[in-house]
């Protein structure tokens, strides 16, 4: 998750709680000796904002009943409550992808996107409603483990995941370097639990490698669209062209994605200036077009996209962009189909709401959100021979969907 989103800072809102007229009666119909308001903090701001047709009188009726009630009134926490009830309010809406961080996660979050943090280096997302792994990050623990793409964690230290938001694992998830966390994980094709113990250490995120192949084959591997990726794709660019290689392999397998920006920057070296990289479906009709700005020095030089199940969100708009407009081969698997904008709105308290706002669809209208970005040549990978290994990703002779891709671009 990182996952794309612009900023858009806004005056904060503070919800806060008023106490209803009149007080509650318990289940017994007899008032609550202790009345719930001398049990509250002072009340304030409690017109902010406010909507004028919506009836909350419901909400106050069980926040008083709550307070005049519960057998430890006293353990009531207001601020836990408020955000448990922002929370449930973000939930209902029913989009994993639609939450709201509350300041330790928003703090990780952010933390995420500048490429340094520390953890075990794995983008996760949710899948069928579960905690599901979208891809490791290349030489990180979680990578070194063993965790897979597609893998579902069921349990984080012993700690069942179900119903667990994504902020709420990534929390558990993350800690100090050096200690250790257990993540229980079930695994297509595998009928037994798998538990690794993984040792959290300083993660640094590149953001791309690229290596020179036989032939005059450049193979550029991106990883993430982190702060850090359209200067090293710069850099990576001019190595590659006074390298002398006239073919290229890009390689955004197992990358979760990043930010949008970088995606419609990234593609501007792909395509000619001005063209459609993405459009942002706000629903209701309304849409826009992202287009590339860049100079199209790749324009004409042959190219290979690679992309697997863990191709998500940036990677999926690059890939779609380039093969709707140029027509380049797409090899490997289906990627992850996150296909939806976020947008990230902070808050004073240090919280924020990171809420979806559009869907991408590519230049011919695909919606990634639907199915992901299919394949034009499909490649299956064995994952159970990846994790014996005898097979690798970017190793030639040990990656069948590289071998497929170095193959086809030969023929170009």
């Amino acid at each position: 998750m990182h996952l794309p989103f612009r900023l858009k800072f806004i005056i904060s809102i503070l919800l806060s709680l008023a106490i209803g007229i009149g007080g509650g009666y318990s289940l017994w119909g007899m008032h609550s000796p202790e009345s719930a308001q001398t049990l509250l903090k002072e009340v304030i701001n409690q017109d902010t904002g406010k909507p004028e047709t919506v009836d909350f009188s419901l909400f106050w009726q069980v926040w008083n009943r709550l307070h005049e009630t519960y057998v430890d009134k006293d353990t009531l926490d207001t601020d836990a409550l408020v955000t448990g009830a922002i929370e449930g309010m973000v939930a209902a809406v029913g989009d994993p992808h639609t939450t709201y961080l509350e300041p330790v996660s928003n703090q990780k979050f952010q933390e995420n996107i500048s490429g340094s943090f520390s953890g075990v280096g794995m983008e996760i997302g949710l899948r069928d409603n579960r905690i599901s792994v979208v891809a490791p990050l290349k030489d990180t623990p979680a990578y070194r483990a063993g965790l897979k793409a597609g893998d579902f964690i069921v349990t984080i230290d012993d700690v069942s995941t179900d119903g667990m938001t994504v902020e709420e694992a990534v929390t558990l998830i993350r800690g100090k370097r050096g200690t250790t966390v257990h993540l229980g994980i079930t695994r297509e094709g595998v009928e037994e639990e798998l538990v690794f113990p993984i040792v959290r250490d300083t993660i640094r995120i590149p953001a791309l490698e690229w290596v020179l192949l036989e032939n005059d084959v450049a193979y550029l591997q991106l990883f993430t669209f982190n702060l850090n990726i359209d200067e090293d794709f710069a850099q990576a660019v001019r190595e590659i062209q006074s390298s002398g290689a006239t073919k290229l392999i890009v390689d955004v397998r197992n990358n979760p994605g990043g930010l949008l920006d970088s995606a419609v920057h990234l593609a501007g070296w792909f395509l000619p200036t001005d063209s459609v990289v993405v459009y942002e479906d706000f629903g209701g009709g309304l849409s826009k077009a992202l287009r590339a700005s860049g100079h199209n020095q790749l324009g004409t030089m042959k190219t290979v996209f690679l992309i697997n199940g863990g191709s998500a969100s940036a990677s999926e708009i690059l890939a779609g962009a380039v093969h709707d407009l140029r027509d380049i081969p797409l090899v490997g698997e289906v990627t992850f189909g996150k296909g939806s904008v976020q947008q990230l709105e902070p808050f004073s308290n240090g919280g924020s709401l990171k809420v979806t706002v559009a869907k991408w669809l590519t230049p011919k209208g695909t919606s990634i959100a639907e199915a992901g970005i299919e394949p034009t040549v499909p490649i299956p990978f064995d994952l159970s021979q990846l994790q014996d290994g005898e097979l690798e990703y970017g190793i030639p002779g040990k990656d069948p969907q590289l071998d497929k891709a170095i193959e086809i671009i030969n023929t170009l």
